[in-house]
């Protein structure tokens, strides 16, 4: 596949990078990356994998846009004000970048349709805002072999580790079971500061990028946290994967999906 000049042009500036070049911008072309959740995560991490060129990028959420959703969602403005969030995502995602495909799924993402809606895409972006939602997704992606970005964010902190099925700790490695309910506060509750969903969204992006064109190292067996009041990350070493892990495990005793009863936002973005 030979580059057009617009192409060329679009994409001059990953070209010149010598760990990327014509070869290494073809990869995202042909790959295909699916984001869960079109809000505080989704939102940078969908505008920058359009940018970068993601040939086929979906995206899924049952939501509409809400007015106190802009504070932090910035790939909705204040005329998508009651529009299905998928729609006004993939409408600034073609806006970006009309070469790209933009898949919708307007749904929530639950046992009966997640393996479906994974099927066809090389890496996964958590973008969801409860509990419930996070470890079905890792249970699903562990199971279809499909590796994933975790993220989340609350108040002035974010959180983000990459999984990759039998490569490293899946999210049941560190975090075995979800919460009881009512543990942990919603960002309702709690707040969350707009930026911190275009920081730790943009590094989800980031690792997509990064597994398509095989460049650098992912965050597979680290969970990379961020302090925005202080302004410190810092990179911390997962656990070696459990043998016991009731899902990525030899032997394991989760072997169909889990519809955990659902929890309003736990750390994120609605």
């Amino acid at each position: 596949m030979a580059f057009t000049n617009e192409e060329l042009e679009r994409y001059s500036r990953h070209i010149i990078l010598k760990e990327i070049g014509v070869k290494g911008q073809k990869k995202p072309l042909n790959g295909k990356v699916l984001i869960i959740g079109a809000g505080g995560l989704g939102a940078p991490a969908a505008m920058y994998l359009a940018a970068a060129g993601v040939g086929t990028i979906g995206i899924a959420d049952a939501d509409v846009v809400d007015l106190s959703n802009l504070q932090r969602q910035v790939i909705h403005t204040t005329n998508d004000i009651g529009k299905l969030k998928v729609e006004s995502a993939a409408e600034t995602m073609r806006a970006i970048n009309p070469g790209i495909q933009v898949n919708t799924y307007h749904t929530f993402v639950s046992s009966e349709n997640i393996m479906d809606l994974i099927a066809d895409y090389d890496f996964i972006l958590d973008g969801t805002d409860n509990f419930p939602a996070k470890f079905l997704i890792n249970d699903a992606c562990v199971m279809a072999k499909k590796p994933l970005s975790h993220a989340g964010i609350i108040r002035f902190k974010g959180q983000l580790t990459t999984i990759i099925p039998g490569e490293g700790p899946c999210y049941r490695c560190i975090f075995k079971n979800p919460p009881p309910k009512d543990a942990v506060p919603t960002c309702r509750q709690a707040g969350v500061i707009g930026a911190m969903g275009g920081v730790i969204g943009s590094l989800q992006a980031m690792e997509a990028v990064k597994y398509l064109t095989g460049t650098g190292d992912l965050l597979v067996g680290y969970l990379l946290t961020y302090d925005a009041l202080t302004m410190e990350f810092h990179k911390i070493k997962l656990p070696s994967r459990k043998g016991g892990c009731a899902v990525c495990s030899d032997t394991p005793t989760i072997t169909t999906l889990i519809d955990y009863e659902q929890i309003a936002c736990d750390l994120k973005d609605r």
